[in-house]
C-alpha cells in the first residue's frame, strides 16, 4: 500500500487540505505528499521548525509547555498543530505535527531513542478536534524518520473516522442546533 498516494486521494475525494509542523521528520511528511501527482489540491503547507526557538517563534509554542514537558512530548506536538493551522495564510482545515528522537536522547532525558511525538488537529465547522499519540521506532536515524513520516500520514484517515458524526438538520426541524 502506498500510503501517501493513498492520504491525498483520501484529502481530494473530500474536498480536504492538510498543513504540516515537523520537527524530527524535517520536512519528510510534507514531501512525501507532494512526491504523489495531484497532491497540490490538498496540501497547502510544510513547515520545519526543528529548535526550540522555531518551535515558539513560528507556532506559538509556550516555552512553559516546553519547560514542563519537553521538546519531545505530545504536548509540545498538539501545540505545533494548533500553531499551523492559526499561521495567516494557513487554509487547511487539517494538520498533522511530529516532534521527537532520531537518534541517542540527550543527556537528562530518560526517553528511548526512536521516541515519537504526534498530533492531530482538524478544524470543521462544529469546532476544532485533537488526537495525539507516541510511538517508539527501531532503526538508525534515517529509518526512524522515514517510518514516522509514514505513521503520521497513516493516522490521517483513521483519526478523521474517529470525529463525531454531526448531522445538521433544516432550521425548524425537531433536530436542528
Amino acid at each position: 500500500m502506498n500510503i501517501p498516494r493513498s492520504v491525498v486521494g483520501f484529502l481530494s475525494s473530500r474536498g480536504l487540505v492538510i498543513a504540516t509542523a515537523e520537527s524530527c521528520t524535517g520536512g519528510l511528511i510534507a514531501s512525501l505528499l507532494a512526491d504523489v501527482p495531484g497532491s497540490g489540491a490538498c496540501l497547502d503547507v510544510g513547515l520545519v521548525v526543528y529548535s526550540p526557538t522555531g518551535k515558539c517563534g513560528v507556532l506559538n509554542v509556550r516555552s512553559q509547555t516546553i519547560e514542563e514537558h519537553g521538546l519531545t512530548s505530545e504536548a509540545v506536538a498538539r501545540e505545533m498543530a494548533t500553531g499551523v493551522l492559526a499561521l495567516e495564510g494557513c487554509s487547511a482545515n487539517i494538520a498533522v505535527s511530529n516532534t521527537g528522537l532520531a537518534g541517542p536522547p540527550p543527556k537528562g532525558t530518560d526517553l528511548p531513542a526512536g521516541t515519537q511525538c504526534f498530533a492531530w488537529r482538524y478544524k470543521r465547522r462544529d469546532g476544532e478536534f485533537m488526537f495525539a499519540e507516541t510511538r517508539v521506532f527501531d532503526g538508525d536515524r534515517t529509518t526512524i524518520r522515514r517510518n514516522a513520516a509514514l505513521y503520521a500520514l497513516s493516522r490521517v484517515e483513521y483519526y478523521f473516522n474517529q470525529l463525531p458524526n454531526v448531522r445538521y438538520a433544516r432550521p425548524g426541524s425537531p433536530h436542528s442546533a
